[in-house]
């Protein structure tokens, strides 16, 4: 049997009939022109009930500790600077080099996790974060420290995509893989919550080195979980021993890679050298010009046939998948802009130390472990387009809590905490349901792939949302202070110019999740329930053919 149906479980093939011989099955086509799954979907658990929650709590944790990385180092920055004497204009590396790396990789790995197994990429990867991060503390300068933190972003794009590959293979449509995918989008919430609070704790009463060491451990931890509960697949693509369609696609993977890295470098120091800098709008053209490349290069394998593209755009064909696509980018923009500018209110302009800025993200990882149980039950009875519509509605408010003139002297209580709380909903319920689709969008043999696809799209709106947001909170700073922008300098603890930045790039993050939701909306209205399996679609059939070597095709790509 194939490798693209029998990894983690997935559902078997008709026989076939004899030597060279095909067979033949049919799957319903949607309205959006992607597969759906079959009406009648397997509905027993593909383990017992223990060690399916035992995997999917283990993947989660990929998940939980991408934030937590990203989060416990944000709050010790400022400790970090000082131990390395980094100036200010160069310490925010140590989380760039981490987000660069992950953001550029992800599509590789994702590739990389279909073809040669997912199990086997999920755990070299959580282990290489292991290693990597134990090794942070121990490197004595600035630059190798900034490379180990890359190389820990390099590991997450190998388990982070692979995790809901794993899950999107392991199982079929139904309750038991709305539970998966609402409890790894609870991951994110849970790891920034716990990421505030590892390192206020570990600040507050011992070295700031014990963070990584946490850190560390927790990836060997998810490492041999993963290697004693995810059970090896039967085949993967690799195994097939098919050169061609097993290989990876090496010029697009340059091309993509090449192509984001330079756009998240030049979106990175752009905020810092200016913009005005001749080699940041140089690094842009050069990002479009291999971005543009790889997309003509992916249409001419597709077309071509023989080595399979990395990604088949034309699944872009969907209004629906470039849709959620669209709405991955902008919602992870707003809200990851809501946490990012919310620490900064707290630690920079109302002076609160690590500890009590980190007792204030507290609601949200509450908030998001009951979200997650309760968007379970939830995503399999109501319509996509309203869940998308109360996801991106309730950060757009968190976001205008913020940006809104409320004295800051107000109670947390009386903002704070609803805006906390809000910004979690958003992202329990949108998340699912975009992973949700994804995963049903593309064929068992891409399940990592759109792992992958998801998260770089969320990367990409991230970093493009953050420039701008930086760039006009600047603007707004200095035509306050009265100076140039050059000369605007940080933000300064409850100064008036300070707030205002501040606000104008909330209203910023409020109108992003406003946009989304609007696309949201007018894209799944009338697109039915993503996690009821068996919803009656359009009545469009492709026949998918397995050819003599084991390989699995369309109709369509037969016909072409």
């Amino acid at each position: 049997m194939s490798g693209r149906d029998t990894e983690f479980g997935g559902a078997a093939r008709a026989p076939t009939s004899g030597s060279g011989s095909v067979s033949i099955r049919e799957e319903t086509i949607g309205a959006d022109g992607t597969a759906q799954p079959p009406e009648k979907p397997v509905s027993e658990l593909p383990f017992s009930k223990a060690r399916c929650i035992a995997l999917v709590a283990t993947v989660t944790g990929a998940s939980f500790l991408n934030t937590l990385s990203i989060q416990a180092v944000v709050i010790i920055l400022p400790t970090i600077g000082r131990e390395f004497n980094i100036p200010d204009t160069r310490v925010q590396w140590i989380v760039s080099s981490y987000t660069l790396t992950f953001g550029c990789f992800l599509l590789l790995w994702g590739r990389i996790g279909d073809i040669y197994g997912k199990r086997r990429v999920f755990i070299l990867g959580s282990l290489w974060v292991a290693v990597t991060t134990a090794c942070n503390p121990f490197i004595p300068n600035e630059i190798g420290f900034d490379i180990f933190r890359a190389l820990q972003g390099l590991g997450a794009a190998a388990n982070v995509p692979t995790a809901l590959g794993i899950l999107g293979t392991t199982f079929p449509p139904g309750k038991a893989k709305n539970y998966a995918f609402s409890t790894y989008a609870a991951g994110a919430p849970l790891g920034s919550v716990f990421g505030n609070l590892l390192a206020g704790f570990i600040v507050a009463y011992t070295s700031w080195k014990w963070v990584f060491g946490v850190m560390a451990i927790m990836a060997a931890a998810v490492s041999f979980a993963a290697i004693a509960i995810i059970p090896p697949p039967k085949h993967t693509l690799h195994d097939e021993g098919v050169t061609v369609k097993n290989s990876v696609d090496w010029i697009g993977a340059a091309l993509i890679t090449f192509g984001l890295f330079a756009l998240l470098f030049a979106l990175t120091e752009g905020n810092i050298v200016g913009w005005s800098t001749p080699w940041i709008p140089v690094l842009i053209v050069i990002s479009v010009i291999l971005v543009t490349l790889f997309v003509f290069w992916q249409r001419h394998l597709e077309k071509k046939g023989g080595l399979p593209p990395l990604l088949k755009v034309s699944v872009f064909k969907s209004g629906k998948f470039s849709a959620a696509m669209v709405i991955m980018a902008l919602f992870f923009s707003s809200f990851n802009g809501f946490l990012v500018y919310a620490t900064f209110y707290f630690q920079d302009f109302q002076g609160l130390s690590a500890l009590q800025t980190t007792l204030r993200f507290i609601p949200t990882g509450v908030t998001g472990v009951l979200t997650a149980f309760v968007v379970s039950q939830f995503i399999s009875r109501i319509p996509t387009y309203l869940i998308l519509l109360f996801g991106n509605l309730c950060v757009s408010i968190s976001c205008l809590l913020f940006a809104v003139p409320i004295p800051p002297t107000t109670s947390y209580f009386a903002y704070g905490l609803p805006a906390m709380i809000l910004s979690v909903f958003g992202a329990d319920t949108t998340w699912p349901c975009m992973t949700l689709f994804t995963s049903h969008a593309l064929p068992q043999q891409d399940q990592a792939l759109g792992g992958a696809l998801v998260n770089s799209m969320g990367q990409v709106g991230r970093s493009i949302g953050l420039a701008i947001a930086t760039a006009i909170q600047t603007a707004v700073m200095a035509r306050k202070r009265g100076v140039s922008v050059q000369d605007a300098g940080p933000v300064v603890a409850w100064e008036d110019a300070s707030l205002l930045g501040m606000q104008a790039v909330n209203w910023f993050n409020a109108a992003l999740g406003m946009v989304s939701m609007v696309i949201a909306v007018s894209a799944f209205r009338g697109a039915g329930i993503v996690g009821k399996a068996g919803v009656k679609q359009e009545d469009k059939r492709s026949q998918l053919v397995e050819e003599p070597n084991g390989t699995v095709v369309s109709s369509k790509e037969l016909a072409s």
